[in-house]
């Protein structure tokens, strides 16, 4: 028996277990490294958020994207967009230096076990763990409109399910949404030579402003503070104070994680999409369907109340991801139903150390947002949630033995990277 199974190895799976791992906690970890960076973002891509804001946790603070950078020769620097290829291989890095190892089979089922939880793999593995650390990223809460669910899978898919738009090349495709994943989605599909064209709600885009720099008078820095997740007062708590979000009444949360930092598109972008994409703004989905030569026909909501009608190849929902317990369906069902949610929502109510209702679960990432604000939605959240969710599993352990012994980190040299992690500066 495991004192601590993780599940996921994205950035919060991979910092929770790097803090795991120094604690001497007997951890194992399940999943497929960096897998939703690597597999469903398509090339030519690059990170919304600093460098400096994005980096995996682990206690010492060794292994930051900037230190990656130096080794790999280049600078992660403010104001320069650094590319999701290079983002996902500084996470392989990070696995390789601050984790014991990763196992990449799949979790199928955890459930409740005599001394904690049985975790069972699809492929066919079965072992116990005193605690689990649920850290699934977001890919099994995609939300697609229910207008698009009769469309056929391959004339629908949703802005996650693509690492390839070249595919595209030449067809008309309406992609709906009016967020970063939207915009650079519909510009990538341009610059591959599709002919894509936005439909959003919404009566105009939001952009985000060019970055300060850095360093700034005093007083400028004190009415705009700098944060992980930009700059101003209501950044800065949501990015460096989660603790506080968590005290707020639960409806308070529920309104702040669905509404803070809403959609917007990144400074270095909107050049590229407004000479690139049409767009229909103020139009809604009433309705899709397939016409007779199988492409689908949708129906839009205009904002003076009339209707347009729109026949495209293929459509991609960029509309986001919702934390939602129903939805994750690695968790035993009595235990998924069982436990203690945020408000009127299907997020799990979690303590101060990101343990559930249920002793000994925890959760991180996405479904973490309704209890402690929006920075969980984003790299940047992972040192907050990483040493406090550890904390949080060893106070469960306290006054217990060992389940595992502690696995001793191998030593390596800061000078040299691993082998295959090279990448190039696109």
């Amino acid at each position: 028996m495991y004192d601590l199974a993780v599940i996921g190895a994205g950035p919060y799976g991979l910092s929770v277990a790097a803090h795991a791992a120094a604690a001497g906690i007997g951890v194992r970890v399940f999943g497929r490294t960096m897998a939703s960076w690597r597999d469903h973002m398509p090339k030519g891509m690059f990170l919304k958020s600093e460098p400096w804001a994005s980096n995996l946790s682990d206690p010492a603070g060794a292994h930051t994207l900037d230190r990656y950078g130096t080794l790999q020769g280049f600078e992660a620097a403010h104001g320069r967009p650094l590319p999701i290829g290079t983002f996902s291989a500084y996470g392989r890095w990070f696995a390789e230096r601050a984790v014991p190892s990763v196992d990449e089979q799949t979790v199928s089922l955890v459930t409740p076990a005599p001394g904690g939880f049985r975790v069972e793999t699809a492929e066919g593995e079965r072992t116990t763990a005193r605690t689990v650390a649920v850290a699934v990223g977001v890919m099994p809460f995609r939300d697609v409109p229910e207008q698009l669910a009769g469309l056929p899978a391959e004339r629908c898919s949703h802005s996650s399910g693509h690492r390839d738009l070249s595919r595209f090349r030449g067809e008309d495709v309406t992609v709906v949404g009016a967020g970063q994943a939207a915009l650079e989605t519909a510009t990538l599909l341009a610059e591959e030579g599709a002919r894509p064209r936005l439909v959003a709600r919404a009566d105009r885009l939001n952009w985000n402003a060019l970055p300060a720099p850095l360093r700034r008078p005093l007083l400028r820095a004190a009415r705009s503070p700098h944060s992980g997740l930009g700059t101003g007062w209501a950044n800065w708590v949501w990015s460096e104070a989660p603790w506080a979000v968590r005290r707020l009444p639960a409806s308070a949360r529920e309104h702040i994680a669905a509404t803070a930092l809403g959609p917007a598109g990144a400074w270095w972008l909107k050049e590229r999409y407004e000479q690139l994409v049409p767009e229909l703004l103020g139009h809604s989905l009433a309705s899709a369907s397939a016409g007779q030569d199988g492409r689908p026909r949708l129906v839009l909501r205009a904002p003076d109340g009339g209707t347009l009608t729109v026949d495209t190849d293929h459509v991609v929902a960029a509309t986001g991801f919702t934390p939602d317990l129903d939805r994750l369906r690695l968790l035993d069902a009595a235990l998924r139903q069982g436990l203690r949610t945020v408000g009127a929502g299907r997020a799990p109510e979690l303590s101060a150390g990101f343990e559930s209702s249920c002793p000994g679960l925890f959760f991180a990432g996405l479904l973490a947002a309704p209890s402690f604000g929006p920075s969980m939605r984003f790299v940047h959240g992972a040192t907050f949630a990483a040493g406090r969710l550890v904390a949080g599993v060893r106070r469960r352990l306290r006054d217990q033995a060992p389940a595992y012994a502690p696995v001793a980190m191998p030593v390596r040299t800061a000078s040299a990277p691993p082998t295959g992690a090279r990448t190039r500066q696109g």
